[in-house]
């Protein structure tokens, strides 16, 4: 049974008068404008919904090369954990009273595997959303203030030699070769024989054979990332020309201390041979049974 849903907009809530002691539904006045001088008076969100009914579908199985092929596929050299360690300073805008939290987004900028080396350099950085509290106003009972933010990249780089679990294709290298014809010139009578003639290559030509060669450059793929992380602020003082608690001080300051460990694989382009598949039943043809590619469509 199919059954077609409308959407709705909620624009009412139900709430309790406090005055009379019993509950009663209100519509909702519209949404804060966002630009009071706008002549349509549009409100600030809207929000529309809709619940959509399920769709009918018919599983088809898929149709593949039985027969021996040539693909090429992304083949992996090595898969690796490459651990770290990074020391920074975070300079803040402003003075802090206390960091209310740190998340933390790893980024690779570069992932190079040095041929025909096996060193590994990568480089990037960390990116970092700090959120701490200020000190508005204050005095010896207690500091009020806003939440802040500050967004830092911390870089870093490292090389490291890795063990491949299948070797890199070999480079093949450009080939540049010159080649010449040979030239027959007569001789000036007065120095050599008539008979004589001068047998060397044309210098009035150049010749060149190049070849160039264009190989699959092996690249990374992330799989994890795990960061330890300490942190500690430094230079808390406290205010000397305003009220503020005793215990409490401002910093502008943060030093960190970083352990990464990052795990990823370097994977080259190949061509891989596949060999034939025996045995395998392949589903019949649409042509040869219609039923199998007829679909029922249903209005909703």
């Amino acid at each position: 049974m199919n059954k077609h849903v409308e959407g709705l907009n909620v624009s009412n809530v139900s709430v309790v008068d406090s005055n009379l002691g019993h509950s009663h539904k209100i519509m909702t006045s519209p949404a804060k404008v966002c630009n009071v001088s706008s002549k349509h008076h549009e409100p600030c969100v809207d929000v529309h919904s809709q619940v959509l009914d399920n769709c009918k579908n018919i599983p088809i199985t898929p149709r593949g090369i039985t027969s021996g092929v040539v693909v090429k596929i992304p083949v992996v050299l090595a898969e690796l954990t490459i651990r770290f360690n990074v020391n920074a300073l975070i300079r803040l805008p402003e003075p802090a009273l206390e960091v209310k939290d740190i998340k933390k987004k790893l980024k690779i900028t570069q992932c190079t595997l040095l041929q025909p080396t096996n060193i590994l350099f990568i480089k990037g950085f960390v990116r970092k959303n700090i959120d701490f509290s200020t000190a508005e106003c204050s005095n010896w009972k207690g500091v009020c203030g806003d939440i802040r933010h500050c967004t830092v990249d911390v870089p870093f780089e490292c090389s490291t030699p890795i063990e491949f679990f299948t070797p890199p294709e070999t480079l093949a290298l450009n080939s540049r070769s010159e080649f010449e014809f040979l030239k027959v010139s007569d001789l000036p009578n007065k120095h050599f024989a008539e008979k004589d003639q001068l047998l060397s290559g044309d210098l009035s030509e150049f010749n060149q054979f190049t070849t160039e060669n264009f190989n699959e450059l092996p690249f990374c793929e992330l799989i994890r990332a795990r960061i330890f992380e300490f942190d500690e602020f430094i230079d808390r003082k406290h205010p000397h020309d305003r009220e503020f608690p005793f215990e409490e001080r401002e910093f502008k300051k943060i030093e960190e201390k970083m352990v990464i460990e990052l795990t990823l694989k370097v994977l080259q382009n190949r061509q891989v041979q596949v060999p034939s598949v025996g045995g395998t039943v392949q589903p019949p043809h649409c042509h040869e049974h219609p039923h199998c590619c007829s679909v029922e469509v249903e209005e909703v």
